[in-house]
């Protein structure tokens, strides 16, 4: 059964036209699992009904018309239970109705499956049988197993816009929505752009053509260029391989002629596919066959026919991609990648970014985080969309909803663009009281600082609000090179921080890198990373790195006094003590080398991240041993909740305004209080409006976020009295979901007034 399965789904994944593939897939269905009739059923949730989309066995003139309520019917009855149903005699189930169109009369035997994808009902997959029967265990597991798999072809025909219930008549045939996860709030419009963007025929997204003439000229010119190629590439190798690896360029100037492949293109051309969109049809048959041969020689020419179609795709589109053509230095563009990072940002620094598009990721992954940094509205876990149908292509953003629309309709541009200008009042009204002190109306005073680090020179790091700067990440400079970057290189760049506020506070974290920050020269290989090596785990494994990095911060601190070291990922006080020892050690060193000058190095303060759910036991232990804390609600969610945070699959589960997280974060402020120890949230939590007002009602004085939302929380605090607060957070901390939080701090920010910073999405 799992050969048959996978065949199946092989074959219909290399249909382009999901009707097409759900069609070949009944049929596949009937004749392996010998039953008289396959139905697929898909749901649209506009109409509240699921369409009859294709059959084998039933009557096909019904396709397409007959349309089942989400309430009815046996089929609807699986899509409301979310599970499959089996029975004897279909007809005389109570939630039986009779559809006089599909012609089912003369069956009996029913099994069907729900199809779902991410709690998601997109469809019903049934199976019918003239005699009166109960299908078996195995039919049923089959049948399930198959409705999975069918599931995220459905979700990529969606997202290619090649399944619409819409009348073709009455919209725009080129828009496209697609839905991820929410990265950075704002809105966005702009032209994406791929870096390095590499044509290939699996990237290539299939499109119609009505100028069929156009498209085989275009074919048979970039056929022409690739013989010109390999022909080129033969002589450059001719003396240097034998002959039967030469033999290669015969196989590919035999695939060039007409009589292999050209046909056929043209053929796919005829029936209304551009010239890439039918060559990688034809090709990935091929490609399909060859691997399917038992011949080990015959299996690895499927690579020389794809590394040939895609020289003769890369001719058809042009040498550049898309983007490199339409955007210059002075257009605005949406970075689109399978993941955003810092040093993407820093290569392509002289475009006009607006925007952050990343296929991998969720709302707290690294991507985000540093969009937020950025003031860049971000949407991640684009997980269905191919690169190549956002390349070159006008978007729109919207990091609230997490939703982004590829080549808008005139209309929805203009909905849109006015909705940027509000965006760009309120900013103008937060930064009229830019100057003013952080205090709420009942006079009670938050200090303000800000994060800095992720993204090096290109962060608008503004010390003029902030009174100083809660976390500074030191492990960019480390990701940005080939190799550990020296003690002298470090001083420099940790001196230039502190030299920039040197009347404020600067806490530098150590080196935290692992997890979802891997260092290229330096590669981490685990099967769970966030649960490895990473933070002060690995740094007190190399003591080399960690005095090396201690002796450049204090160094940098010499004659300036505003240097705090904080310990990222600290699980025990053994971790502590240790890392107390080695930072005492440095501290000699340097002293000793500046012994007889009259340069001056004081000890500076040191604390221990609280991210770890281990620590919030151990803090009367851990107040002992350093002067502050600091909780890093993003890696603490992560942890309380056990969710991956860069896993778009489980990102709707990584939610800060968990109870967990929120009764967690309460604790552990009554803790310190207790034992008189200063504490501040660096997480991104304390950078959002409704977080920054439940984490101040908790009693958290202080609170570190990105410089692009510190204006926007100080205008909230501004706004609110620590009475409100206290009674939000008193109520909130009642609830039983995060939904339930979310929807009563939402409701108090439209009560005071502060609904501009709600939004629902486009």
């Amino acid at each position: 059964m799992l050969r048959t399965l996978k065949r199946i789904v092989q074959e219909v994944s290399k249909i382009p036209i999901l009707e097409d593939a759900l069609t070949h897939l009944t049929r596949c269905i009937t004749e392996s699992m010998s039953v008289d009739s396959c139905t697929i059923y898909l749901a649209d949730h506009e109409q509240q009904h699921f369409l009859m989309m294709a059959t084998d066995g039933l009557d096909t003139a019904a396709v397409g018309k007959v349309a089942v309520g989400f309430s009815e019917g046996l089929v609807g009855l699986i899509g409301q239970r979310e599970e499959p149903l089996n029975i004897v005699d279909a007809q005389s189930h109570p939630r039986f109705k009779h559809y006089p169109e599909v012609k089912e009369e003369k069956y009996h035997a029913f099994l069907g499956a729900p199809i779902i994808h991410q709690r998601k009902v997109l469809g019903v997959l049934t199976l019918q049988q003239k005699k009166k029967r109960r299908f078996s265990e195995d039919e049923e597991a089959f049948l399930v197993t198959l409705a999975t798999q069918i599931a995220l072809e459905i979700v990529h025909a969606e997202t290619r816009g090649f399944l619409s219930f819409v009348d073709e008549n009455n919209r725009n045939k080129w828009q496209r929505k697609i839905s991820g996860v929410p990265g950075s709030s704002g809105l966005a419009m702009g032209i994406g752009f791929v870096p390095n963007f590499k044509v290939t025929l699996d990237s290539q997204v299939a499109k119609r053509s009505n100028q069929p003439d156009a498209e085989i000229s275009k074919y048979r010119d970039a056929v022409g260029i690739t013989r010109g190629q390999v022909d080129e590439l033969s002589k450059r190798v001719e003396a240097q391989v034998p002959s039967d690896v030469q033999a290669i360029f015969q196989i590919y100037n035999h695939l060039l002629d007409a009589n292999s492949l050209g046909h056929e293109v043209e053929a796919r051309i005829k029936d209304g596919w551009d010239a890439a969109s039918s060559l990688k049809f034809v090709v990935e048959n091929y490609i399909q066959q060859f691997r399917n041969m038992s011949d080990p020689y015959m299996q690895e020419r499927a690579v020389d026919v794809e590394d040939l179609s895609n020289r003769i795709l890369a001719n058809i589109l042009g040498s550049e991609s898309p983007s490199q053509r339409k955007i210059g230095c002075d257009q605005e563009a949406i970075l689109v990648a399978e993941e955003v990072t810092a040093t993407m940002l820093a290569e392509h620094s002289t475009l006009k970014l607006r925007g952050i598009i990343s296929v991998r990721g969720s709302n707290n992954s690294h991507a985000a985080i540093l969009a937020r940094a950025m003031g860049l509205p971000a949407v991640m876990g684009l997980s269905n969309a191919p690169l190549s149908l956002l390349d070159g292509k006008e978007l729109l953003v919207d990091g609230y909803s997490g939703e982004v629309i590829v080549s808008p309709s005139t209309s929805v541009k203009r909905e849109f663009e006015a909705l940027v200008n509000e965006e760009q009042e309120l900013s103008d009204r937060i930064l009229e009281q830019a100057h003013l002190p952080c205090v709420t109306k009942d006079n009670h005073s938050i200090s303000l600082f800000i994060n800095a680090g992720l993204s090096a020179e290109m962060e608008n790091t503004n010390f003029t609000y902030g009174e100083g700067v809660g976390l500074y990440r030191t492990e960019v400079p480390f990701m940005l090179r080939e190799r550990f970057p020296s003690e002298q290189e470090q001083m420099v760049l940790y001196r230039q921080m502190l030299e920039s506020a040197p009347d404020k506070p600067i806490t530098m974290r150590t080196l935290d890198v692992g997890g979802d920050k891997p260092l290229p020269y330096f590669p981490i290989s685990e099967e769970n990373p966030f649960l490895g090596w990473r933070g002060i785990r690995l740094t007190l494994d190399h003591p080399e790195i960690f005095l090396v990095q201690i002796r450049a911060m204090l160094r940098a601190n010499i004659g300036l006094g505003n240097l705090q070291i904080m310990l990222p990922m600290v699980t025990s006080v053994s971790e502590v003590s240790e890392s107390k020892r080695l930072i005492r050690q440095a501290f000699h060193e340097v002293n000793d080398e500046i012994r007889g000058s009259e340069l001056q190095l004081v000890m500076p303060k040191i604390g221990v991240m609280l991210e770890v759910p281990a620590v919030l036991y151990q803090i009367p232990q851990l107040a002992k041993k350093v002067d502050f804390f600091s909780v890093g609600s993003n890696d603490l969610t992560q942890y309380l909740l056990a969710v991956d945070r860069n896993n778009s699959r489980v990102a709707g589960l990584y939610d800060s305004y968990h109870p967990a997280v929120l009764s967690a974060l309460n604790s552990i402020v009554e803790q310190s209080r207790r034992f008189n120890i200063p504490i501040t949230v660096c997480g991104e939590m304390a950078g959002e409006p409704g977080g920054a007002i439940l984490l101040m009602a908790m009693g958290y004085d202080k609170l570190s976020m990105n410089s692009h939302n510190l204006l926007k929380v100080k205008w909230v605090i501004r706004s609110v009295t620590m009475q409100h607060a206290t009674q939000l957070l008193h109520d909130v901390l009642e609830c039983d979901n995060p939904e339930q939080v979310r929807e009563q701090v939402d409701l108090y920010l439209e009560i005071i007034g502060l609904g501009g910073l709600v939004r629902a999405g486009i």
